[in-house]
This record gives C-alpha cells, sequence and structure tokens, in this order.
C-alpha cells in the first residue's frame, strides 16, 4: 500500500494561509487568526537617541521620576513580577490621585507592563512602557495603555486625550532624561 504525502502548504503570518498559497484543500478548515487583546488602546511612540539600556535605567529607577516625569510625580514599589506599585497619577487637566498596579511583566531594557482595576472591576486596564531597538544608540520607546471593561467607553470618553496628552508629555520627558544622561556619559 502506498503512502501519500500530504499537499505542501505555506504559511502566512501566524500560520494562516496566506494568499499566494493557493486554493484551500477540500475539507482542510484554514486556522483561527490570531487575536491581540480586545479593548480600547491609547499610546504615544517617540524615538530616543539613547541605548535602550540607558532608557531601561531611567524607567527602572521608580525612586527618581519625581525629577523628570510630569505624569507620575511620585513613584515607590518595587518592579517585580507580581509586585504592587506606588503611583501618583497626575492627568494633564484633572487632580492627582494615587494608584496601586501590579506588575504583570517586566524584561530588562525591553519592557514593563503593569495591570490596574479601578471602579470595582468595571474597567480593567494594562499599561506598558516598550522599548525597540533600532541601533545600538537608538530606539522607539511605545508608551500606552489598553482599556477594558464595561466602563472603558465611558470614562475614555471624558479622560481619553487627557490620557494621551499625558504620554507624550511622559515620552518628551523621559527622551530628554535619557538623551542627556547618554550625551553626559558621551562626553
Amino acid at each position: 500500500m502506498g503512502f501519500t504525502p500530504p499537499p505542501q502548504l505555506k504559511s502566512g503570518l501566524f500560520g494562516a494561509r496566506g494568499p499566494a498559497a493557493g486554493p484551500q484543500p477540500t475539507g482542510v478548515t484554514p486556522p483561527p487568526k490570531a487575536k491581540g487583546p480586545s479593548g480600547i488602546r491609547i499610546e504615544q511612540r517617540i524615538g530616543v537617541q539613547a541605548p535602550a539600556e540607558v532608557i531601561w535605567d531611567v524607567i527602572y529607577d521608580l525612586e527618581r521620576w519625581h525629577e523628570w516625569n510630569p505624569l507620575y510625580p511620585r513613584a515607590a514599589g518595587r518592579i517585580a513580577l507580581g509586585g504592587t506599585l506606588d503611583l501618583t497619577l497626575a492627568l494633564p487637566g484633572q487632580p492627582e490621585r494615587q494608584i496601586q498596579p501590579v506588575v504583570l511583566e517586566w524584561v530588562p531594557n525591553e519592557q514593563l507592563h503593569w495591570r490596574l482595576s479601578m471602579m470595582g472591576g468595571l474597567m480593567k486596564s494594562v499599561r506598558f512602557i516598550e522599548i525597540d531597538a533600532l541601533s545600538e544608540t537608538g530606539c522607539i520607546v511605545n508608551n500606552g495603555e489598553l482599556f477594558q471593561g464595561l466602563m472603558a467607553k465611558t470614562v475614555l470618553r471624558q479622560a481619553g486625550r487627557s490620557i494621551h496628552r499625558g504620554f507624550g508629555q511622559m515620552n518628551e520627558a523621559l527622551k530628554a532624561r535619557a538623551e542627556s544622561i547618554w550625551a553626559q556619559r558621551q562626553g
């Protein structure tokens, strides 16, 4: 009895068949498309002329955030998986408030993610600061938050612009701080 090999499949992103793969074999269901987390995402990106390590050092040093960070003028805690941070959130045009997010994950020189639950769990968010190294001395910093829950749309209608502005202000301050440190190390 002969063995018939399976048809050759060409995969696109995340294992889905791309258009160049030709028609689907009869009776074969393509795999589901990969989905990211659902919710409303607000983010700001900025280019920084400093190595990822320098940017990370600025982010990791919570005790000195008050020196440069207009969005979080007070920060305490330890960046560790499951650790609780104690932050003062100062959104432009809104009163300051205390938040205690929990660190979801962190990778030195790459990312810091934390989770926050508000309004008795009716709104949850995942905050992210990610560093993408483009070269040894140039990076893109992605600073944002993914909002989920029943009250997310309502709250973001009121505060979304302020949050977006706050992320932009934090990015500009992070850029200035990291580039200044890098220039001092070079000179």
